[in-house]
């Protein structure tokens, strides 16, 4: 997989590309299906990915709390899991923001980009203040002679699968429903920083990792799996939330433990996969009670992780 970050400056080989249109917020199930229709409808040509970073909620709704399931680069590999061989990331600023829905699709999708073939969902609308729909893009394309499919959203009992229904999961403590939804566990990516060494003379040490953009899940105590950089799966626990025991709680983060591991993971870049959400957030009268219940935890998440 190429990603390409600058949509002015396409090389040749990436030109004539079949292309899907989205912001691929955590490449579910429901994206998935997008793809396959795609590359089953066109075969012959390499399959795209055309999204955007930031997201354009982030440039209209700068007050809203970070939101995203997964960061670009998680994305873009997520994306090659898939058989996506270019993904074309545009850097959705002010400027970008006012082209108009022909100019999109002319000056970029087709202009830039070279498009042979378009799909996206029928809720696709792209351009300044959102003025195109699926019939504008398509009367457009099919002006350039270059065909659209409209993907219908994969549905089940609970309605069409989205981005949002995910977070709306994860925001209440069901990691597992939103790893069914994902086709994969949900993941927290970033780089360990140094904490308090708390952990450390609590008998627990943790790699600490900030959220940033990700979304901020239920908080408590997770039964996790932890990849290394270097492939390497390692069971643990962690805590997502403001430590109110021990901490002035102004700001969340992930602490993971490690079971049976005792390696510098200082600066490396760690996925944190939640399996099970064990308990809520709660505050303790000490460190001592917070100790026992840390043993606990470790415990129980030993117990579901082997299950």
């Amino acid at each position: 997989m190429t990603l390409h970050t600058d949509w002015r400056h396409i090389p040749a080989n990436a030109r004539g590309t079949v292309a899907a249109l989205g912001n691929f917020d955590g490449v579910h199930l429901g994206h998935a299906h997008l793809l396959q229709t795609l590359k089953t409808a066109q075969p012959d040509q390499p399959l795209s990915v055309v999204t955007f970073d930031p997201h354009p909620r982030e440039l209209f709704r700068p007050q809203d709390p970070p939101f995203r399931l997964m960061l670009p680069d998680v994305r873009a590999e997520a994306l090659a899991e898939h058989g996506v061989e270019h993904v074309f990331q545009i850097p959705f600023d002010t400027e970008f923001s006012h082209l108009s829905a022909e100019e999109f699709v002319r000056d970029v999708l087709i202009g830039a980009l070279g498009v042979s073939h378009v799909a996206c969902g029928a809720d696709f609308a792209f351009g300044h203040r959102r003025g195109g729909d699926i019939a504008c893009l398509e009367s457009i394309l099919k002006s350039h002679g270059i065909g659209l499919t409209i993907v219908p959203q994969l549905s089940d009992v609970g309605g069409p699968l989205a981005s949002s229904r995910i977070r709306r999961l994860l925001q209440e403590g069901y990691p597992e429903r939103a790893a069914a939804e994902l086709g994969r566990p949900w993941a927290i990516t970033g780089k360990v920083v140094k904490g308090d060494q708390r952990g450390r003379l609590l008998g627990f040490p943790t790699a600490n990792i900030p959220l940033t953009q990700h979304i901020e899940p239920a908080r408590g105590v997770y039964a996790v799996r932890v990849t290394l950089p270097d492939g390497r799966v390692i069971p643990g626990v962690a805590n997502i939330g403001r430590r109110p025991t021990i901490n002035d709680g102004r700001e969340s983060r992930l602490e993971a433990h490690l079971f049976d591991f005792d390696e510098d993971l200082y600066g490396q870049t760690l996925s944190v996969a939640l399996v099970a959400l064990l308990r809520e957030e709660k505050r303790f009268s000490g460190l001592d009670e917070l100790k026992g219940q840390i043993a606990q935890d470790a415990a129980q998440a030993r117990a579901v992780l082997a299950a």
